[in-house]
């Protein structure tokens, strides 16, 4: 049977039937409510604290408390788990407030009064100074000559917005401390992350932390750095008050004071020649990383690798910065700051394309890469690039040219239709060498004496499906039922680290090991005895050595990646937008479930497609204006329509069965391509994202 042939999913039971525990539902013997006293200025000295009085039983809890370091460990350590004298953007954790009565706990932590000496913050990009990360990195010619030479020079500025992940369960902990040992259960994504944290802030060695993931409902880069906040707080806790401490998020306090995606701005200098052909692109990619760094030097990596998009341009120079800012810090969304600069791109390359009097798609060609092409990181792309039977399918699927020809022809009345197309690519793992250096991947297979088998790793199911891909691998690797396959959710305890469930790494990555820990198994096979195999992570040998301050050398092993194409009808009275159909077709190798991956490509669409048109949040004073899904508008069934999905074989050698890097991919180029189908039906030209019907009704407005 071939892989991609769907099978009912390893959690699909128990899920459907309610029977699966997520950390609001499992019980545990004594424990108490944590709440947090958050700041209610965005930047400021903290000058009292007034507590109120405490009843028996109740207690708070504060950095003084903290038996290790009062930092949370991310890519450095900068966020303090507790406020020290210092609070620096609204909503940031000073003290928690535990007790037995939930209702209690909330009034008690509402009553508690908070004396600040107010600092004047920076409330935006375009008043940030400081850095937390910066990058610049050249390929081919210095750029001063190329525009000296050049015969014209287009420059455009792009912005784009906040996204909230907006999962469906809320962020969640309860922390454990008995015997010296902690122990954290928790809605999360990566155990290890968490593990590492606590270690640091409790001030105990690897055994005496106990991480375990719970069944976690969804998490889209929301829950790979926050968990171990949160974790380390009620771990904290749990350790002064001498009982389990449970502490949950409601849906406001999780949109107001959690890391969402990052803002930009992002300016694209181009150099044309008299040909009108590009002969340099410099970039300049800024984001707002907020109050604190956390993830936002990886993000920024991910941000200038993806600057100039799926085209060969001969002379590049691209400039890249963090800046912090009095705002609630930014971290991991699906797509990890390639949804910013790939909007940008291909705006900017539809832009220019208009400007020449040339079609989008027939100017984009020219310049499209192709394999043994040189990346912006003067890396390779080492592997056929599938561009050309995209777009071959893409036509069959939506006769795209001959719409765009149509909608192109002068449009009257009310409403009036375009098309837009985009092309993306995910760099599959982690940057660089970062899968060698400092991830180091190790899985393990055990056999039990009756002959089935249990997976153990640390990458966690938060709904992507990846407890049904990895038991798919190791069942026909071993060639036993699937049903003989065990996938539990993590218990650090009990599984090696793996690595985290980032950067779509899980299945071409662990996976792989365990394709290769299975054949180490099936060739080692004892029926009726008890084995285990490990395996552990070996990096490409053809890839060019990176070097991450340089930003030289291979970025990435291999790409995945994917057109989209969106066809809508503009309704030029309300400036709303009805979609007509929407198309996406995608190279992730070889899937490994059809239905998972039809899943992915469906869930991760829409999410670039609310990106692009209706996911607005902004900041006032430094506190989130939409911080409930009352406010915070996220497309659902009901905005869209049946999608074309499709996808191109394209099989990884260093991925099990072929396969690549899947689930962002399929949110990345949604927002380019709708925001193209606006430009052609409305005749004008935007430069920010979300592109709401307000804007598009302020663009109409404009004389000419």
């Amino acid at each position: 049977m071939d892989i991609s042939t769907p099978v009912v999913k390893k959690d699909h039971e128990v899920k459907m039937s309610g029977r699966a525990e997520y950390i609001a539902d499992h019980p545990f013997p004594g424990e108490i409510w944590g709440t947090m006293v958050r700041s209610t200025v965005p930047f400021g000295k903290i000058r009292s604290i007034k507590l109120p009085d405490l009843p028996e039983g109740y207690t708070a809890v504060t950095a003084d408390d903290v038996p290790g370091e009062n930092l949370l460990k991310v890519v450095t350590s900068e966020q303090p788990i507790f406020a020290g004298d210092t609070v620096r953007f609204l909503g940031e954790g000073i003290l928690m407030i535990t007790g037995p009565d939930l209702t209690e706990v909330k009034r008690l932590a509402a009553e508690t009064e908070v004396t600040y000496e107010e600092y004047e913050p920076v409330l935006s990009l375009d008043e940030a100074t400081d850095t937390c990360a910066h990058y610049h990195f050249t390929k081919g010619r210095a750029m001063d000559e190329v525009f000296a030479e050049a015969a014209e020079v287009i420059e455009e500025t792009f912005t784009t917005g906040y996204q909230e992940q907006a999962y469906l369960e809320p962020q969640g902990a309860v922390g454990v401390y008995k015997d010296g040992r902690a122990e954290i259960f928790g809605s999360m994504q990566c155990p290890y992350y968490v593990k590492n944290a606590c270690k640091q802030t409790m001030g105990l060695d690897d055994d005496h932390v106990r991480i375990v993931q719970m069944t976690t409902g969804g998490g889209f880069g929301g829950k790979e750095d926050y968990p171990s906040l949160i974790g380390c707080q009620v771990a904290v806790a749990a350790k002064k008050t001498g009982h389990p401490v449970r502490m949950i998020l409601n849906r406001r306090e999780d949109m107001a004071s959690t890391p969402k995606r990052h803002p930009s701005k992002i300016t694209y200098k181009v150099a044309l020649d008299g040909s009108k052909h590009i002969t340099g692109i410099k970039a300049d990619i800024l984001l707002d990383a907020g109050a604190y760094a956390g993830l936002s030097d990886v993000v920024l990596q991910r941000s200038l690798l993806s600057a100039i998009g799926c085209y060969n341009i001969e002379n590049t120079d691209i400039t890249g910065a963090a800046m912090l800012t009095n705002l609630v810090s930014n971290g991991a969304y699906r797509g990890f700051g390639a949804p910013q600069s790939f909007f940008a791109i291909e705006t900017m390359m539809d832009h220019i394309a208009y400007k020449l009097g040339k079609d989008p798609l027939d100017f984009k060609k020219e310049y499209f890469v192709k394999q043994g092409d040189i990346t912006c990181s003067e890396g390779v792309f080492h592997h056929h690039v599938p561009i050309p039977e995209m777009l071959e399918k893409a036509e069959e699927l939506t006769d795209y040219s001959s719409k765009y020809a149509e909608y192109k022809k002068p449009q009257t009345g009310r409403f009036r239709k375009g098309i837009g197309m985009s092309m993306v690519f995910h760099g599959c793992g982690f940057t660089g060498a970062a899968e060698k250096e400092f991830i180091k991947a190790v899985v393990k297979i055990h056999k039990y004496a009756d002959d089935t088998v249990e997976i153990l790793a640390s990458n966690s199911d938060i709904g992507q499906g990846i407890k049904t891909t990895f038991a798919k691998i190791v069942a026909e690797g071993l060639g036993i039922p699937l049903s003989d396959v065990k996938i539990e959710n993590p218990d650090t305890d009990r599984v090696p680290d793996s690595g985290p469930t980032v950067a779509s790494r899980s299945l071409m990555i662990v996976g792989k090991l365990l394709e290769r820990a299975a054949a180490r198994l099936k060739a080692e096979w004892k029926p009726g005895e008890e084995q285990e195999v490990e395996e552990h992570y070996k990096h490409p040998d053809f890839m060019l050595p990176w070097d991450g301050k340089a930003f030289h050398g291979d970025a990435y092993p291999t790409y995945s990646w994917a057109l989209n194409v969106v066809e809508l009808e503009l309704d030029t009275l309300t400036g709303q937008s009805r979609l007509l159909s929407v198309c996406g077709i995608f190279d992730v190798g070889k899937d490994i479930d059809r239905t998972i991956m039809v899943g992915q490509a469906q869930g991760g669409m829409l999410q670039g497609l609310g990106y692009g048109s209706i996911e607005n949040m902004e900041t006032k004073e430094g506190r989130v204006l939409q911080n409930s899904f009352t406010d915070y508008m996220i497309p659902t069934a009901e905005d869209t329509v049946p999608f074309q999905i499709a996808f191109i074989d394209n099989p990884y050698d260093g991925g099990p069965k072929g396969a690549k890097g899947a689930g962002e991919l399929t949110l990345v180029g949604a927002a380019p391509a709708f925001e193209a189908a606006v430009e052609q039906a409305s005749g004008k030209r935007f430069f920010s994202i979300p592109l709401t019907p307000e804007k598009v009704l302020m663009a109409l407005s404009e004389k000419g």
